[in-house]
């Protein structure tokens, strides 16, 4: 049987390391990864399915544009009872009819087949806003995961300076009791240990409330966080984190389409001051009394045309000019601030390697001090004083670590996000990826409800209101 020396604070640290590790591993097995947290957040959030609907509101502008390059088919019916009254007779007459209308338009100046154009170019800005909140989601989540990792780490951070101030103030009380130290060096330790403590009570807020934000961000309160592992693969220079800004975030792609579309709009304006042709018939039958009745029928070939209409024409159409070019004036706008984001980013990522570097040679420096200046004041070369300030010095080295690794880990996936590359896609993450092409190819065509495209879209609405 082997007997522990309990005065062995060496041996005492080694139980308490094994300790750790033994309580540590099923944690560490059941941790939830960055990866697993990404996913999460993908199939459950709110945001993207706000702007899924606002993409299939998009879509049926199509199929509304489309409409009205078709003919229309309309019913009317009506019943209606006439009294004469004369000085010898009082007269009643029923009557009942029904009838068939159909129109079309055959040339309209272009105006439909412009504003199914401009609005097909808005269902394609409208996807690359999903993208953009795509994006958004992503890079809230990994923020969200490292957060509560800093802070949890930081807590345990404080926890265990708590517990090494303890011991230098028993230390302290100790050698003040045999007459090695002032009651000055107590007190010193004492208010060392309260100001700790504080510490550690913030530290818990902070985790708090990284882990709301975690619960919103990915949809439930996180586990056991495992080490994010390496960093994506990123460009090696701030001017190719631009060039890719510039061609593939999805905020600039979604201007171009912006352009193209106020452009269609324009061009339908102008179609506006040219004459319209169409084409309409009507079949119409009235019953009056048991014995009388009446069919009749009419088909219209009609053109028309403005004239003169108080300048609204006009106005419209410079108008629409404004808009375009305001979407001209926009994308410049754009194409510079992604530029300013891209180029910042990648500086606050290599901001947060340098501090890595920095902190992890930091805290080797620091342990070899704190651990000298510590065995010193055993043989009272060196105050409680010392000690503490070694130790805070380590403890200060420690948390900027902490904060230096969350840091390049955030910073990595940001600098991502500007350049464009924060997808589901690019990080070829393992979910059902919305496919915005299948709700389009469905009501592109304008189908009826009694068609079967129709009703297959009927199921598909069903399926996505679950």
């Amino acid at each position: 049987m082997i007997e522990v020396n309990k005065k062995s604070p060496n041996l005492q640290r080694c139980f308490v390391f094994l300790a750790v590790v033994l309580f540590s591993v099923p944690q560490i097995i059941n941790a939830d990864t960055l990866r697993e947290a990404l996913v999460k957040a993908y199939n459950s959030s709110g945001l993207l399915e706000q702007n899924r609907a606002l993409l299939r509101a998009a879509d049926e502008d199509v199929a509304v544009a489309a409409s009205a390059m078709r003919g229309v088919l309309g019913w009317t019916s009506s019943i209606s009872r006439q009294k004469t009254q004369t000085l010898t007779t009082d007269t009643v007459t029923d009557a009942a009819s029904v009838g068939l209308t159909a129109s079309i338009t055959i040339y309209d100046g272009g105006q439909n087949k412009y504003a199914l154009a401009a609005a097909k170019e808005a269902v394609l800005s409208t996807r690359q806003a999903l993208v953009g909140v795509e994006q958004q989601v992503l890079s809230a989540t990994v923020s969200a995961f490292m957060e509560v990792r800093r802070s949890r780490k930081t807590v345990m951070l404080r926890q265990n300076n708590v517990r090494v101030i303890k011991e230098e103030l028993r230390a302290a009380q100790d050698r003040f009791e045999v007459g090695e130290v002032t009651k000055t060096d107590v007190a010193l330790a004492q208010a060392r240990l309260a100001a700790s403590k504080s510490a550690l009570a913030v530290a818990k807020g902070e985790r708090a409330q990284a882990e709301e934000n975690y619960k919103q961000t990915v949809g439930s309160f996180p586990k056991s966080l495992s080490a994010p592992g390496r960093l994506p693969k990123l460009v090696s220079s701030a001017a190719a984190s631009k060039n890719s800004a510039v061609q593939n975030h999805p905020d600039i792609i979604a201007i171009q389409h912006d352009i193209k579309q106020a452009e269609y709009n324009m061009k339908r304006t102008k179609g506006a001051f040219r004459p319209s042709l169409s084409l309409s018939s009507s079949l119409d039958y009235t019953d009056q009394d048991a014995d009388d009745f009446q069919r009749s029928g009419s088909i219209r070939l009609s053109a028309e045309g403005p004239i003169y209409t108080g300048g609204r024409l006009p106005a419209i159409l410079r108008q629409a000019i404004a808009h375009r070019d305001a979407q001209r004036s926009l994308l410049h706008l754009t194409r510079l601030r992604l530029e300013q984001e891209a180029g910042g980013a990648f500086a606050l990522l290599q901001m947060a390697r340098a501090g890595r570097k920095a902190s992890e040679e930091q805290i080797r420096a620091s342990k070899v001090a704190f651990e000298g200046v510590r065995e010193e004041a055993k043989v009272g070369a060196r105050t409680t004083l010392d000690v503490l300030n070694a130790e805070q010095e380590l403890l200060d080295a420690q948390a900027g670590l902490i904060s230096a690794e969350a840091d390049e880990q955030i910073a990595a996936y940001r600098l991502l996000a500007q350049m464009g590359k924060l997808t589901v896609d690019d990080l070829n993450l393992p979910v059902q990826k919305y496919d915005p092409l299948e709700y389009y190819n469905l009501v592109k065509g304008a189908p009826t409800s009694i068609s079967n495209r129709g009703r297959k879209l009927d199921q598909v609405l069903k399926s996505i209101s679950k």
